[in-house]
């Protein structure tokens, strides 16, 4: 950052008629820089950084417990965080096209938790990220790390255990919209010597983290649903909710992607 005495005395150089390459040569600040003076001389005030509640002195969590829930969720399951320009952060969660509904209702989320309030949606190939930028997501999702979720150990803060246990349901909705799915399952059975086709309706949700899988399994327990987990390739993968009365549960609160 060049002080506006070093901007007017470059200036004051090339008014004379001296070209920008020998400008640049006596002052040692690039032709760029000196061109772009021309336009404009004064510096473009810097960034503030937007306070964090658990920066600050108060160490408060998010004020907006079950949209930091229902984001957390999402995190968990699709979610990455990056680092970006001026030591800030991007928050990544990728949702598929087929779900514009969610994509909103992330976009939504990631607005109310982001400290600058803001997020964009960014279009790739079948699918949207929702971004947010803010100096502050490792403090708001401390599980953020090198490598993959599932290839290290994911467990939640004190504070955010508080959160998810008083609002269970927008965490699991999280993790469903990210890594899990309603679907229509279909089995036959004779009745009266004719088989007949019936169909019911499942939730799965697939992780390969041993960790995160435990923390939505917790969360379906607390709230009196029924799950099974089943194997792929003879390790825990998928988590299904099939008995009648906690399929009717999860419709309630959680319901298809949309």
């Amino acid at each position: 950052m060049y002080d506006l005495d070093t901007r007017k005395h470059a200036l004051a150089l090339v008014a004379q008629g001296r070209s920008l390459n020998s400008v640049s040569k006596e002052t040692g600040v690039s032709r760029a820089a000196i061109r772009s003076w021309q336009s404009r001389i004064a510096p473009l005030p810097r960034m503030a950084r937007t306070p964090c509640s658990l920066c600050g002195p108060a160490a408060e969590p998010p004020t907006d417990r079950a949209s930091y829930s229902y984001l957390l969720g999402l995190y968990l399951g699709d979610g990455c965080i990056s680092r970006g320009p001026r030591e800030g952060y991007f928050l990544r969660i990728a949702c598929a096209d087929s779900w514009p509904g969610l994509i909103e209702a992330c976009a939504v989320a990631v607005k109310a938790i982001n400290p600058s309030g803001k997020a964009h949606r960014v279009q790739a190939m079948g699918y949207t990220s929702v971004v947010g930028y803010s100096h502050h997501w490792p403090c708001l999702f401390p599980q953020h790390g090198p490598g993959k979720k599932h290839e290290r150990r994911i467990a939640l803060e004190p504070w955010q255990q508080e959160i998810v246990d008083a609002h269970p349901w927008d965490f699991i909705r999280g993790l469903v919209h990210s890594d899990g799915c309603r679907v229509i399952n279909w089995t036959t059975r004779m009745v009266s010597g004719e088989r007949k086709r019936y169909e019911y309706p499942r939730y799965f949700f697939a992780n390969k983290s041993a960790d995160i899988r435990q923390l939505y399994t917790a969360a379906l327990d607390q709230v009196g649903v029924e799950w099974t987990c089943l194997a792929r390739n003879g390790e825990p993968f998928n988590v299904s909710v099939a008995r009648k009365a906690s399929v009717a549960l999860m419709d309630e609160h959680v319901g298809p992607k949309y």
